[in-house]
């Protein structure tokens, strides 16, 4: 009988990672978690779960074995804009990631590792590319001279770098994809490092009759969204090609965050009104670009913001509700 396949998620605790341990068990391989923390919601599908902490080299050597067929990359430090970019978590987001990062390129390298997949952000492409709403450029050769708008796309960009320099060096088999506003059932959705589209969700959900949804800046800044399953799809397609990247994963379904809170009260069928207040917002436009993946992978986004959305403001609505 033929062995299962085996795979490892760094970061399997987290909101992509939790749900891509049961992406992967769903097509029958056999998965080990890793992470500081067990997963929010619901229980992990892996068959191991082990807590430990990636920024410690011993507990990287001593959970990546030889034996596996995929290593998936996704832990990190990380939240949204309010974690982000109000410049307080600035030397905690840089040390913590790149401090695992370096970890696992090196055991990874060592321990010849068959495929490895590492997850950057849109959040590396220069801030000038991304100061029109309407126009901005995320095109994936944009990303030099480099310029991030915060120390959370530097770090991003310097492990791409480090992943890279490992390839060309000792022959790692490395897959970068830069991920755009990744959203879906079981993300943070409050607390202060929940993203954008969650954020929304709850304020809409928490909000009574006539009080007014707030959001962060004058809400004309635009972004692009992906659903859960979308980037799913493509994070796999991807580590399983004979690809390197870096590709944008993303959708090119560009809102603006005045008419994205107009989507989710729609959603919610309530009429209250918008306040927009101060707050840290990030670059005004940012929206994916997805003619490389598109031509090299043959994959596109299958949810529509609409549906995705749905989806998700089901389950924050929910949350609230049991809360």
């Amino acid at each position: 009988m033929k062995a299962k396949k085996k795979a490892i998620v760094l970061g399997a605790g987290g909101f992509i990672g939790s749900h891509l341990v049961k992406r992967l068990k769903q097509e029958g391989l056999y998965v080990k978690g890793i992470d500081i923390k067990h997963p929010e919601f619901s229980e992990s599908a892996a068959d191991e779960f082990i807590i430990g902490d990636l920024r410690d080299i011993h507990t990287v050597q001593n959970n990546i074995d030889e034996a596996v067929d995929e290593v998936y990359q996704l832990a990190g430090d990380v939240g949204g804009a309010g974690y982000i970019f109000t410049g307080l978590n600035d030397a905690n987001v840089m040390h913590n990631s790149a401090q695992i990062n370096l970890n696992v390129a090196k055991v990874a390298t060592e321990k010849k590792i068959q495929r490895l997949f590492f997850s950057s952000s849109a959040c590396i492409y220069p801030a000038e590319n991304q100061t029109n709403p309407e126009t901005p450029n995320c095109e994936e050769n944009s990303a030099y001279p480099a310029n991030p708008d915060s120390e959370y796309g530097w770090e991003k960009l310097m492990s791409e770098r480090l992943y890279l320099s490992y390839k060309r060096n000792f022959g790692l088999n490395v897959k970068i994809a830069r991920f755009h506003n990744i959203y879906g059932p079981e993300s943070t959705w409050k607390g202060g490092k929940e993203k954008a589209p969650a954020a929304i969700c709850r304020k809409v959900a928490e909000a009574g009759s006539g009080q007014p949804v707030e959001i962060w800046g004058d809400g004309l800044q635009t972004r692009s969204f992906l659903y859960i399953d979308d980037c799913l799809d493509a994070t796999i397609r991807l580590m399983r090609s004979d690809y390197t990247g870096p590709y944008n994963i993303g959708s090119e379904e560009m809102i603006s965050m005045l008419d994205f809170t107009k989507l989710v009260l729609a959603i919610s069928s309530k009429t209250n009104a918008i306040k927009t207040i101060h707050g840290p917002v990030g670059v005004r436009g940012r929206c994916s670009h997805n003619r490389l993946i598109e031509n090299d992978l043959e994959w596109s986004p299958a949810y529509t913001l609409e549906t995705g959305v749905s989806k998700l403001y089901q389950w924050i609505h929910q949350q609230v509700n049991n809360s």
